[in-house]
């Protein structure tokens, strides 16, 4: 399979499965995520369970009479009792990607990581992958954790790593290139995520995670220009062709976010790992297209 390299090619691939995946969304009913439905059923690539809050409940009903074949809607009295029932309607296997409407993330949380009756596997590490598709790019880059984790442990790092190398591998890529960001590419005791570089490229060397290149520290320039590593003699087959990112902390992830996102122009697309399926949460502040590229690659991943 050829690696997908922007997000047109991303919902092309989706296209040509013909398999439709089902996706339930809580509280579905503000522009964006409606704009996000009916644009996934016009490509269709993906069928919807919509659980709708009881005062906009004929807004879904609207969209069920326009594709009744491919939607199907459910009443809950109220945002919370939406969010429990769309995490009970994976919990059944009736979806594979659960999507954030306009319900407030911390109460969508709350019911995806109730210990009784949520989504995420006891002993699982939660975490954000996005992909942005920036103009200045050759391919789409994959970076974590912008989102959930704070300050990663180690363990927390090797989740991550994992969860966007099997990402990365459904998308096409075989061996991911990953670099593992710093400001400098020294190991340094003062900052102590250096030290878990070093372990991590102890266990990809001994093939821990299978085929891939994994080197760092480094910081984002030399991993996504050539023309950097070679001015700094570093000679790597992750220097200028990184695939992956993963950085130190979640300033240095959601800063990087933002400023790609703004003044690099980048199409962005994410979604959380470590549950039992994708789940898309969405900033409010998000375009449709984002909301759009992010169920795209949940209905991949998933």
């Amino acid at each position: 399979m050829e690696p997908i390299q922007d997000f047109a090619s991303l919902i092309s691939r989706l296209r040509s499965l013909k398999k439709r995946k089902r996706v339930v969304v809580v509280c579905p009913n503000d522009p964006h995520t409606e704009y996000v439905i009916t644009r996934s059923l016009h490509e269709g690539f993906a069928d919807f369970l919509l659980v709708a809050d009881t005062p906009h409940l004929l807004n879904s009903e609207y969209i069920r009479l326009q594709y009744p074949d491919h939607v199907k809607v459910y009443e809950a009295t109220s945002p919370d009792k939406a969010a429990q029932e769309a995490v009970s309607l994976i919990r059944e296997g009736h979806a594979d990607v659960l999507m954030k409407g306009i319900i407030n993330t911390d109460n969508l949380l709350r019911a995806v990581l109730n210990k009784e009756y949520g989504i995420l596997p006891k002993g699982n590490v939660l975490s954000h992958i996005t992909v942005a598709q920036v103009p200045m790019y050759k391919k789409l880059l994959f970076f974590s954790d912008a989102a959930v984790i704070p300050r990663p442990t180690l363990p927390q790092f090797e989740a991550m790593l994992q969860y966007d190398l099997a990402v990365c591998r459904r998308m096409g890529i075989d061996a991911p290139r990953v670099a593992l960001i710093h400001c400098t590419e020294k190991v340094n005791e003062k900052f102590p995520h250096t030290l878990d570089y070093v372990t991590l490229k102890e266990r990809a060397a001994a093939g821990a995670y299978g085929t891939m290149y994994l080197d760092g520290p480094m910081d984002v320039k030399t991993a996504c220009d050539a023309h950097s590593g070679e001015v700094k003699g570093i000679s790597s087959p992750v220097v200028g062709h990184a695939d992956l990112l993963i950085f130190p902390n979640i300033e240095a992830g959601n800063t990087f976010y933002k400023t790609v996102s703004l003044f690099g122009d980048a199409n962005m697309a994410g979604m959380l790992r470590g549950t039992t399926v994708p789940v898309v949460v969405p900033s409010r502040a998000d375009s449709g297209n984002s909301k759009y590229y992010s169920l795209a690659l949940a209905c991949v991943a998933g």
